[in-house]
């Protein structure tokens, strides 16, 4: 049976999509020269992959000149916020503070961090008691 395909990009795919979103459109070549800092890649495997990302609407292409350029089709900030409701709904139950937990319990968090994220949630929780002071 064939495996449904996903919205989320695929590790390799959010690869490509960081290279672009940190350089703006780019080539197959342009991108290819930023994977190949971390791993071998052939041409071909990430114009495979960018063209099968283009199918899946993750990424937009263009002719320019001899050459396609690609942009990604959504901001990092959206496309972040989709794998983690994604993440959320199936592992945690849709349960937020069941992923913070597991987070903060789990994970490796520096003084700064729990810092920073103390900082978000006073200005979450302010926010929102502004918000119901006002209804």
């Amino acid at each position: 049976m064939a495996r449904p395909r996903s919205e989320n990009p695929t590790p390799a795919e959010l690869e490509i999509l960081q290279a672009i979103w940190d350089r703006g459109p780019s080539t197959v070549r342009q991108v290819l020269t930023v994977l190949r800092r971390h791993r071998p890649l052939a041409y071909t495997t990430v114009m495979s992959l960018m063209n099968v990302m283009v199918a899946k609407d993750l990424l937009i292409r263009r002719l320019q000149g001899r050459a396609f350029v690609y942009q990604a089709k959504s901001t990092r900030q959206r496309t972040r916020s989709r794998i983690l409701q994604d993440v959320l709904r199936r592992a945690f139950g849709g349960s937020t503070a069941a992923l913070v937990n597991h987070l903060l319990r789990h994970g490796v968090t520096s003084d700064e961090e729990l810092d920073e994220i103390a900082r978000t949630i006073s200005e979450v929780a302010g926010r929102k008691e502004t918000k119901d002071e006002r209804h």
